[in-house]
């Protein structure tokens, strides 16, 4: 069950990218670097660039996240009490942090690119290791 707590912890994670991308929103609407309009189908202009990463980032969130959503309701269900998954789920939740501080600040391309395969990796370990209980 404590599974949940890295869980949580990167649903706060999400919830805070996703209210600074609407912030960022409002602020470029508020500065006029981009017609309102724009968002009503996010097709057009092109928003700045503060915009789109946070957008990006946001949406990043979403995509490899779930897999570590999923894989907590099993373990959760299943009762399995797992240090090592317990564990990895941790740096799992890290790594999608530092991938969102590297983004919205300096966005290395390559210092991005590295954590984000750190955490495929520790996804992917974590779903090998799970497999392996089930036997």
């Amino acid at each position: 069950m404590d599974i949940i707590y890295p869980v949580l912890f990167l649903v706060m994670l999400t919830f805070m990218m996703t209210f600074a991308t609407g912030f960022s929103r409002l602020i470029s609407v508020r500065r006029k670097e981009i017609n309102p309009r724009y968002y009503v189908l996010m097709s057009g202009a092109t928003p700045p660039d503060y915009v789109q990463k946070l957008g990006r980032n946001f949406a990043n969130l979403l995509e490899m996240p779930i897999l570590l959503s999923l894989l907590a309701v099993l373990v959760i269900i299943l009762q399995i009490d797992s240090r090592l998954i317990f564990n990895l789920a941790w740096l799992y939740t890290a790594l999608p942090l530092l991938h969102s501080l590297i983004h919205i600040t300096y966005n290395h391309v390559i210092h991005r690119f590295a954590v984000f395969v750190s955490s495929v990796l520790t996804l992917l370990v974590m779903w090998i290791h799970f497999v392996t209980l089930m036997r």
